[in-house]
């Protein structure tokens, strides 16, 4: 025969189990407090992840750089096709940099952990008997401990029960709906940046390989221009090429060179049309006096 000694501390342990598992640490459980710190943790952080998606983009910052640009000529004119292209680049990077916080609020909201806390204070239990001879501020204090199993009273526990399965429902509810929306957004998105597109879908897929070739060679000839640009001054202020063997002559930098290399000038300014771009001073052979750039010739 099976003892039922031991059915009594099964059954309290099972009604533990069943109980909400938020504690103290998850929620203040405190009147005005428990909105703020519920809502925190839901908004606060996909605004970061919104931010921070901008910011890793690297379209987001060629479109600021072009458009925004102070070295941009005034009087350039941006036509009409190129308005739209720029529009559906802003929209497609908006796109990619909304799918971390909205993946933060959908699993927010299906956890209901944070909701559970921001909603506890605006709880409806008029119906329950319990609450018929508790004053309007003793009953905000009660509801804003229901999220902490230890705060509410033995005779409202079924009531804390029931409102914290009403506040899981409503918020996984919610993230569904979010969820819901958000591909269809997506859906439609995408359709009409399809059907508002000046170009044709072969002409799309043609300008994306342009712009990936067009980045990828751009970074290639920058490196090598920049490291054979770089090499000229070097030699130019030291004497010799680094990783050069037979190195015969060296030079050694006066006063009025280290001063001059110590304070660069990295950026196009006024009407300075070659610009200036070196931490290592001047430009190499300036002898450009209608100030128009002219190729460098490299010497061996």
């Amino acid at each position: 025969m099976i003892k039922r000694e031991g059915t009594g501390p099964l059954k309290e342990s099972a009604k533990a189990r069943r109980q909400p598992q938020c504690t103290r640490e998850s929620c203040p459980c405190q009147v005005g407090k428990n909105f703020y710190y519920g809502s925190a943790f839901l908004v606060i952080p996909a605004l970061i992840l919104l931010v921070a998606g901008y910011a890793l983009r690297s379209q987001m910052w060629t479109m600021t750089s072009e458009y925004c640009c102070s070295c941009a000529p005034s009087h350039r004119r941006i036509s009409p096709l190129e308005r739209k292209l720029a529009c559906l680049r802003f929209f497609s990077i908006t796109g990619r940099a909304l799918v971390a916080p909205l993946t933060w609020l959908a699993v927010t909201l299906l956890t209901g952990t944070y909701y559970e806390c921001a909603a506890s204070e605006f709880a409806s239990v008029d119906h329950y008997p319990v609450f018929d001879n508790v004053s309007a501020s003793k009953r905000k204090e009660i509801l804003a401990g229901f999220p902490c199993p230890k705060s509410a009273p033995s005779d409202m526990i079924l009531a804390r029960d029931e409102v914290a399965l009403l506040h899981r429902f409503q918020s996984q509810m919610l993230g569904w709906i979010l969820i819901t929306l958000a591909t269809i957004a997506i859906l439609v998105s995408c359709c009409l940046a399809r059907c508002c597109s000046p170009l044709t879908s072969l002409q799309h897929c043609y300008w994306t390989n342009h712009l990936h070739n067009e980045r990828e060679l751009f970074e290639q000839a920058a490196e090598q221009h920049s490291r054979l640009i770089i090499m000229q001054r070097i030699k130019k202020l030291f004497g010799f090429i680094p990783g050069k063997e037979d190195v015969k002559h060296i030079r050694i930098p006066s006063c009025q060179d280290w001063r001059d290399i110590s304070a660069p000038s990295l950026f196009c300014m006024g009407e300075d049309l070659q610009g200036r771009y070196s931490f290592l001073g001047d430009r190499v052979d300036e002898d450009n006096e209608e100030s128009k750039p002219e190729a460098i010739e490299l010497k061996p």
